[in-house]
């Protein structure tokens, strides 16, 4: 039997949420730089005018093309069976978490999700991987989401181990 994609892709607004975060991380790093050069002697504004503008090129290359790939990549499905995920930039990596195997379902809501009304699910196995995530998710469809994972997996017979 063939592996096919999940069928499902993450919430669109998933990318404006992936490039808000790029560019906060950016700027976390490149406003302290810009300060530095700015207060500190000339000696050293060459040097941390060079790391701004490497941090400046990284952020916009971090909040535009990256947001876009991981757009087309990122898969997510659910089935009576299993919870499959397909994630990943330039590895990509595939995961099944059969019903049987699921511990927990959680759902989280960073302060930039919550802004871009998207959540991220979280189902947690008993697999030495860890657990599979599937960002990027309107926040009602996460809730969704988790209910009926809860129903499916208390419904469904073993012990997840």
């Amino acid at each position: 039997m063939r592996l096919r994609p999940p069928r499902h892709r993450v919430h669109r607004k998933a990318v404006g949420w992936w490039a808000a975060q790029g560019v906060v991380a950016g700027l976390v790093v490149l406003v302290p730089l810009v300060v530095l050069a700015v207060v500190l002697p000339e000696a050293a504004r060459f040097w941390l005018s060079t790391a701004a503008v490497v941090v400046a090129v990284a952020t916009v290359v971090g909040a535009v093309p990256l947001p876009l790939w991981w757009y087309r990549v990122h898969r997510w499905e659910v089935t009576g069976d299993a919870v499959y995920t397909r994630t990943g930039a330039l590895w990509q990596e595939w995961r099944v978490a059969p019903m049987s195997r699921i511990q927990t379902v959680d759902s989280e809501r960073g302060p930039l999700e919550q802004l871009f009304g998207l959540a991220t699910v979280t189902v947690t196995t008993a697999s030495a991987k860890g657990a599979v995530t599937i960002p990027g998710l309107d926040h009602q469809l996460a809730a969704d989401l988790v209910r009926e994972l809860t129903e499916t997996t208390q419904a469904t017979p073993g012990d997840a181990t």
